[in-house]
């Protein structure tokens, strides 16, 4: 190991020789001792693979740009419910300021997406998108369960609409779009529409937007996360 997560590991953690670790290469995972320590280098030696099962449900977040704590809380928490995307969408009703201000954020944000995914053992580091416009972003979406979170008192509730949907289900990718405060406007809800995404509420009570990307991402893999007998 070296760089940065070398330095970080002997200056900051202070491995010592014979500690084990876990190390992973996006790909399979293992048990590593540490056989050298110096400034920027750590020299391991393989000891045993450890088994880590791949999540069934892959799940891509378009979430609007708010408040950056808000939003890189969601990164964080939506990392470890096993999100695989993010895309951060420059809605109508985001402020302009911060939308100008986010593309700034990119690295720091894949930093933090690094570090949930390392602390919640996951095998690979969800990819972050660049920013886009709701429209573009809807439209490239082909995943079997394409869901818009929705403030709308006529919208079903997402149990509603992922009842009968079985843990059984070949589903095995999903969409869940997240508007910004203030909600989304009548074109975005047409873009929606247009591509294919089912509008669902939390309830009536109103949520922000780091709280709904918790429950909503616990939702969705309840429902349709398959179980293996």
């Amino acid at each position: 190991m070296e760089g940065e997560a070398a330095h970080h590991l002997g200056r900051v953690l202070r491995a010592e020789l014979g500690q084990v670790y876990e190390l992973s290469d996006g790909n399979r995972v293992w048990l590593a001792r540490v056989e050298e320590v110096k400034r920027d280098r750590i020299g391991f030696s393989l000891v045993e693979e450890v088994l880590v099962e791949q999540p069934s449900l892959q799940t891509t977040l378009l979430l609007s740009i708010v408040k950056f704590d808000a939003f890189e809380f969601a990164l964080e928490k939506a990392t470890e419910l096993g999100m695989c995307a993010i895309v951060p969408l420059a809605a109508a009703r985001s402020e302009k300021a911060l939308l100008t201000a986010a593309p700034k954020r990119a690295e720091r944000w894949k930093k933090i997406l690094l570090e949930a995914a390392q602390q919640s053992r996951r095998l690979r580091i969800p990819v972050l998108a660049p920013l886009a416009k709701p429209d573009v972003a809807f439209s490239a979406r082909s995943e079997s369960q394409k869901i818009l979170l929705s403030e709308r008192p006529d919208a079903p509730s997402l149990r509603n609409l992922l009842e009968g949907t079985s843990a059984k289900s070949p589903t095995v990718a999903a969409v869940l779009a997240i508007g910004p405060e203030g909600g989304w406007t009548d074109d975005e809800f047409g873009f929606a529409r247009q591509h294919g995404l089912c509008e669902a509420s939390l309830g009536r009570l109103i949520l922000r937007t780091e709280t709904a990307v918790i429950a909503a991402l616990a939702s969705l893999n309840y429902a349709l996360s398959r179980q293996e007998s």
